[in-house]
């Protein structure tokens, strides 16, 4: 139903801008543009996100299916139980859906999307399995979209790729305030999600991975911050593929130690990634459509323009506000927050205080709209009851505290 309003949100908001542009600024080509970005996003969703996705959905549902054969997922979720029982209690001990959890959460604080989407839509698939109500999506189903529109990532590895491409004198100066950035938002994800399911967040086994999780990062931050730009580079970008490689030969080796026929268990998980992929298209066009709409109607330069008079008005600092269309842009498409950082980068200088915040906005979160889409739409849930909200306060509170960091570290005035 939220999304029901947001979506006619879209399209309403965008005729009235585009209606005043007509009318008092004889902007004549405005509904053109709205109508051009509409088949364009149309022409995005299937060509440039289904189809690729369907490429890679085929392959990673096929190495995940070698592993449930092999075993690891189950292994996976015994060594998991007490934090997801915590935040997942509707999961059932020992459930596949754990592991593939983990796997998903790993993936994403990597910065592998390609390998941390086919893993998220198995483990969305698993949860709808438990799910006693189809068409609604389950605690357990909010928790994890919280999570995933929370965005952890603790190597951002395309962020800091960007910032070197466009000449920034250091590019992974942003690497210690996006970590914190992201780490707020998952938290406040946990703690939202975890009040209105009334879930018991201090037992110990919880607190355990909570503080182990923490002083992992804490120690990653450390280990990062006395490296130069190049070996940091070198690093992230080991870590990453490295530990993706060690997924494929784990799984290929466990079930070889079982004598699975590893092609066929292959095989079999494979057929489903071109079924999922296409049962999204309808969400994504739909979503991605009314997103572009919007953006090109110009409601999104309005959004901008009223909020730093806002802050004049009360005469509060506005050097924050220029970075702002990436973190509105950031909850509703990904290529389109990427085209906002690059855009600030290049009109401000990737080493300006714009530049740096617009990287931290992209950092700092995930896309709340485009995740519940696709996520919720391979399963078939409508009524996505409080996800959306839980989704954008984990989003404000990325977005916050990067403002706050950003004045902290890279301080507009000096």
């Amino acid at each position: 139903m939220v999304l029901h309003y947001i979506w006619i949100g879209f399209f309403l908001i965008a005729c009235i801008v585009g209606l005043v542009q007509l009318v008092f600024f004889q902007d004549v080509h405005i509904f053109e543009r709205m109508m051009s970005s509409s088949f364009d996003m149309a022409k995005l969703a299937v060509m440039d996100i289904a189809l690729p996705l369907a490429g890679i959905m085929t392959l990673w549902l096929g190495i995940l299916h070698i592993g449930e054969k092999a075993g690891a997922i189950r292994v996976l979720s015994k060594w998991t139980r007490s934090f997801f029982a915590t935040l997942f209690p509707e999961i059932p001990d020992g459930h596949p859906a754990q592991g593939e959890l983990l796997m998903n959460f790993s993936a994403n604080m990597l910065g592998l999307d390609n390998a941390a989407t086919p893993m998220g839509l198995k483990a969305m698939q698993s949860l709808q399995e438990i799910n006693p109500h189809k068409e609604t999506a389950s605690n357990a189903q909010i928790m994890f979209l919280a999570l995933n529109t929370s965005g952890l990532t603790i190597i951002p590895v395309s962020i800091l790729a960007q910032r070197a491409i466009l000449g920034a004198a250091n590019p992974t100066d942003i690497f210690l305030p996006i970590l914190i950035a992201t780490y707020v938002s998952t938290i406040t994800a946990i703690l939202f999600v975890g009040l209105k399911q009334r879930l018991n967040l201090f037992k110990p086994g919880f607190l355990t991975w909570m503080l182990g999780l923490s002083l992992g990062l804490g120690l990653l931050v450390y280990w990062f911050s006395g490296l130069d730009k190049d070996q940091m580079h070198v690093a992230s970008s080991l870590i990453s593929n490295l530990s993706l490689f060690a997924i494929i030969i784990a799984f290929l080796g466990g079930a070889a130690y079982k004598r699975i026929n590893v092609w066929d268990a292959f095989i079999e998980g494979a057929k489903t990634g071109f079924e999922t992929s296409v049962k999204i298209i309808p969400y994504m066009v739909g979503m991605l459509v009314g997103i572009g709409v919007f953006r090109a109607s110009g409601a999104m330069e309005l959004l901008t323009d009223g909020i730093r008079w806002i802050m004049e008005a009360f005469n509060i600092q506005t050097q924050f506000v220029d970075a702002l269309p990436t973190a509105f842009m950031k909850p509703l498409s990904g290529s389109g927050a990427k085209s906002m950082m690059v855009e600030s980068m290049i009109n401000y200088g990737p080493d300006s205080f714009t530049g740096r915040l617009s990287c931290m906005f992209q950092g700092a979160a995930d896309t709340t709209f485009y995740i519940i889409a696709l996520y919720f739409g391979s399963v078939g849930i409508r009524k996505t009851r409080y996800a959306v909200t839980a989704g954008l306060v984990a989003d404000l509170a990325g977005v916050i505290t990067a403002i706050i960091l950003a004045y902290i570290f890279f301080n507009p005035t000096v």
